[in-house]
């Protein structure tokens, strides 16, 4: 059986969960085992009882019931005497190293048994365009996948943000795929999603300690999409958690859309150490590098469908016109590589322009931050920041940060009650009555209406 187990869940996360599992007794329908800690035995209940269960019953069908239980230290438990692996598990294991280890299956079902969130074998340093725009993100990741154990970790954590569509997530697999094949590291990619549903998960099962010891033995964690993480508990652990791995060494690799001081639904000690290490942003995409990621995409495609074409004033035209991020570009080459094969027609200039009309769309307005806003009020009126965020009530500061106020309440998505905490911690009915005032005076003092409309020139250049 362990053959079994072992070929199914890979040799890494075999040696470090199942290694010291003995087989104590099979009894009717139950197989008896023991491990020598109650953290394994924690662990492997949580994660891989069933997979535990599903290969025993490929041996012996009548098991129904897998009992686990912490052997006392004193004694010596007999060698356990495995049941014969399966044919199909000693030919794996009489395959040469290289072939075993080769290729993505290997290093996802690795990751996989680690609880990691489901990997795309496409997304790899490999596919991965360079431009000016995302240089510094792609050597940064790069370095962390090259990394050895035990190598000085230079910057940590190296968190990655951008806008929907730019190669963030992309990145972030990259490092896992190739951090992970080199079976000396365990590299970890979860989605902040998956963050909170683990930790929700062992809090019900009162398996939390196990949780965080896993995570904390991480050589590598990787954190995508952390604007999704909420909850006071949970967003507490995962600074517990960053706080661990940081300190013992370990890398962390965050993204998300925005950069930490924009993450307002976070801690303020969560925010404060991820600003602590490398904040690299991904711009928005090039010309030249939209047109380097539709080359790459057909080329793609061609490994499937060697006669498809797309000619290079179709490139150049869809390079120009679709914007707004990578993503669309991907969708574009699809509707055209499907439109070729289904209808047996080349692709033309004027079947791109019929088929991707609703990928054009009009540029992004640009993303306004409070702090902006702040700066470029402060010193319209002739003060400071600090004024603006301190509890001062003369009239030459009151009426400057209300006017910050109302422009964050009709500039951007923040709710009254961010804005209130990111202008010294107010309550958001200060906040709102802030917007109200303003609101009142713009329509009868020409004079703060055209001050208002200024700022909002400038916030939008």
């Amino acid at each position: 059986m362990k053959g079994r187990l072992r070929s199914s869940v890979g040799e890494d996360v075999y040696s470090s969960w199942f290694a010291r599992m003995d087989l104590e007794s099979v009894q009717d329908e139950s197989v008896h085992l023991s491990v020598p800690t109650r953290f394994l035995k924690s662990w492997i209940q949580t994660h891989y009882s069933d997979k535990v269960l599903s290969c025993w019953q490929a041996e012996l069908p009548e098991v129904s019931r897998i009992d686990l239980t912490v052997r006392s230290p004193v004694r010596c438990a007999a060698p356990a005497k495995d049941v014969p692996a399966p044919v199909e598990s000693r030919r794996d294991e009489q395959r040469p190293t290289a072939e075993r280890s080769n290729g993505a299956v290997p290093v996802s079902a690795s990751h996989d048994a680690l609880g990691g969130s489901p990997l795309d074998p496409r997304l790899t340093f490999a596919s991965f365009v360079v431009g000016r725009s995302n240089t510094l993100a792609h050597a940064a990741a790069k370095q962390v996948a090259e990394g050895r154990r035990g190598d000085p970790v230079m910057f940590n954590p190296l968190y990655i943000h951008s806008g929907v569509g730019l190669g963030k997530t992309h990145l972030l697999q990259a490092v896992t795929w190739a951090g992970n094949a080199g079976n000396e590291r365990k590299v970890l990619y979860l989605t902040a999603e998956k963050f909170m549903y683990g930790f929700v998960a062992a809090l019900k099962t009162q398996t939390s300690l196990a949780f965080k010891e896993a995570l904390r033995g991480i050589d590598v964690l990787v954190i995508d999409d952390l604007q999704f993480l909420q909850g006071k508990t949970t967003q507490a652990e995962f600074c517990h958690t960053l706080n661990a791995l940081i300190d013992a060494g370990r890398q962390v690799v965050v993204a998300a859309d925005r950069p930490p001081s924009d993450l307002e639904s976070l801690d303020e000690r969560v925010r404060s150490r991820l600003a602590g290490g490398l904040v690299v942003e991904m711009a928005p995409l090039g010309e030249d590098l939209r047109l380097g990621i539709l080359r790459s995409r057909v080329v793609a495609a061609r490994a499937h469908h060697v006669s498809f074409d797309v000619p290079q004033p179709v490139l150049e035209y869809l390079a120009r016109t679709i914007t707004h991020n990578g993503r669309d570009l991907e969708g574009a080459i699809n509707r055209l590589l499907a439109h070729s094969k289904l209808n047996n027609q080349p692709v033309t200039l004027e079947m791109a322009e019929h088929e991707v009309r609703d990928l054009i769309r009009p540029s992004e307005p640009k993303r306004i931050k409070i702090e902006d806003i702040q700066r470029i009020v402060a010193r319209q009126y002739n003060v400071s920041r600090s004024d603006l965020l301190s509890s001062r009530r003369t009239a030459n500061v009151v009426r400057p940060r209300q006017v910050a106020m109302y422009l964050a309440k009709t500039l951007t998505l923040r709710s009254l009650p961010e804005i209130g905490r990111r202008f010294g911690g107010r309550d958001h009915t200060t906040v709102l009555h802030a917007v109200r005032k303003i609101e009142g005076l713009v329509s009868k003092d020409t004079t703060l209406s055209d001050e208002v409309e200024t700022l909002k020139r400038q916030l939008q250049e």
